[in-house]
């Protein structure tokens, strides 16, 4: 028997990236899987900022098979920066990345089985930025924060965890030199990386772990940079 035979599960954004590859994970262990996405395909298409497409997925899902296992909160924000980023933009930005995660878990909860799991993906960006990427991190950060206080709202029956992902190719691309080492683990990461954890998460091995946010990114994150120090000079 398959890991998560007769189990549901919802993926936001999964129609490619990391998304995509988290739905063929779960499906490869049997698991039943529900996509919403902007993007026009065989799942139900929708704008996940809008709370009325959220509450037609969710009856979708609710009538289609009664539960649901595993939410995963995994559609993108726009990134746009403070010299171009209007209130609007930003606000669609922490609807999508936040807002649309907590009304889902709202509107699901009534429905999740007793090993329920809710993964929400966050980013590195949630504790490091480039400029011009506020309306992307700020939504990544409250997405991390979001995790902990669902976490102690929804426990016993629903764990909640995050994700935060460093450089990740979708195109499984192999980079080389200075892209590749400067991730401690001497490589960038791929979509696969993201979805074998959102599984083991989801899984009775990971009973225990609640409230967490773990951060996949190579050591990137914790790799201390010097002017002058192994090549890094800042010009």
């Amino acid at each position: 028997m398959k890991r998560f035979e007769n189990r549901v599960a919802a993926v936001t954004g999964g129609a490619q990236g990391i998304g995509k590859c988290i739905a063929e994970e779960f499906r490869k262990e049997g698991a039943q899987v529900e996509i919403i996405d902007l993007q026009e395909g065989d799942w139900f298409c929708g704008d996940i900022s809008d709370p009325h497409v959220l509450e037609e997925f969710a009856d979708m899902v609710i009538r289609k098979h009664g539960k649901i296992d595993y939410l995963i909160n995994n559609a993108l924000p726009q990134m746009k920066g403070i010299d171009t980023c209007t209130y609007d933009e930003f606000m669609n930005a922490l609807a999508v990345g936040v807002a649309a995660p907590f009304y889902l878990s709202k509107l699901f909860r009534p429905y999740f089985s007793d090993h329920g799991s809710i993964i929400n993906i966050s980013s590195s960006r949630d504790r490091m930025s480039q400029p011009q990427t506020e309306s992307y991190t700020a939504a990544k950060g409250g997405i991390s924060a979001l995790t902990h206080a669902l976490a102690v709202s929804l426990g016993p029956k629903i764990r909640v965890n995050s994700i935060s992902p460093g450089w990740i190719d979708t195109q499984y691309r192999v980079y080389e030199g200075p892209d590749a080492l400067q991730q401690p683990a001497g490589r960038v990461g791929n979509p696969k990386d993201i979805a074998n954890m959102v599984l083991y998460l989801c899984s009775e091995e990971a009973g225990f772990i609640d409230g967490e946010n773990i951060c996949i990114d190579g050591g990137m994150t914790k790799l201390m940079i010097y002017h002058g120090d192994h090549g890094w000079n800042l010009e």
